[in-house]
């Protein structure tokens, strides 16, 4: 599957889980806050697409909503494999 369908799938889950999606420029990777009653994801903007796939992958790893679709799932499965949240998890 490209990068770029992947990452439009991971956007509409987060969207799906009732997160809103920022992406800015700053100092940061990205990560997910609450700002009042919202609840938003912050992607650095200027990330390569591999990037923010990982950011957006490690939100929803943390905030596992139920009934992800199987691409979604393959795509956590195939990150996870690869160790890219090897880091954050132990």
């Amino acid at each position: 599957m490209k990068k770029q369908k992947q990452l439009e799938l991971l956007e509409e889950a987060i969207s799906a889980a009732g997160h809103k999606i920022r992406y800015e420029k700053g100092s940061f990777v990205g990560g997910e806050c609450r700002v009042r009653e919202n609840r938003i994801v912050v992607v650095n903007k200027f990330l390569p697409i591999e990037g923010k796939i990982a950011t957006l992958a490690a939100v929803l790893r943390n905030i596992n909503p139920p009934g992800l679709s199987a691409d979604v799932i393959r795509i956590l499965d195939t990150l996870t494999r690869n160790d890219l949240f090897s880091s954050r998890n132990g």
